[in-house]
């Protein structure tokens, strides 16, 4: 790696192996999730993930640049923590409160990487490129608030009242 071109490509394979690595994740998580519309938003999020490859795609063909690279060991590294919740095999509403806690550290992980990306695309004078990746960090940061939302509105509730209801059972 000798210049921010070469950077750009390598985050940009990264991000492409951490998507394609996410789109096998995603169904897990929607079938353990227990709470309708959290399964819903990880559905939906499966949809745009794919979107979102293909979007990386469309990059890295115009720069003529092969798909793959390394294993992205970030995106790994998540999915491995989202895979030991669910051998914890915690109640219901527990399971989905970590769920989305989990969700959320990958959402963070795919804002960082996307919004560098896109401001090394400017500074390449890849504004196409910018403006693809752009989009992308926008339904990232749209997909974290509609988690956060979830947690707010119900997820948390419903694990905060499985704790009291295991407090009692303790007493």
């Amino acid at each position: 790696m000798q210049n921010l071109r070469d950077l750009y490509l390598a985050e940009l394979r990264d991000l492409y192996s951490a998507e394609r690595q996410l789109i096998k994740a995603l169904p897990r998580m929607a079938d353990n999730a227990a709470n309708s519309d959290l399964k819903e938003a990880f559905t939906a999020h499966l949809d745009q993930t794919k979107e979102h490859v293909l979007r990386l795609e469309t990059i890295l063909e115009a720069l003529n640049v092969g798909l793959d690279g390394k294993r992205c060991a970030g995106m790994a590294g998540l999915i491995e923590e989202t895979d030991a919740l669910l051998q914890e095999q915690p109640p219901e509403d527990v399971l989905d409160a970590g769920l989305v806690a989990k969700a959320q550290r990958i959402e963070h992980y795919e804002m960082a990487v996307y919004g560098t990306v896109r401001s090394y695309a400017l500074a390449l004078g890849e504004n196409d490129h910018a403006a693809i990746l752009q989009q992308t960090l926008d339904d990232e940061v749209h997909t974290d608030k509609l988690l956060t939302l979830l947690a707010e509105s119900s997820v948390n509730a419903g694990a905060s009242a499985t704790h009291r209801t295991g407090d009692a059972a303790a007493d």
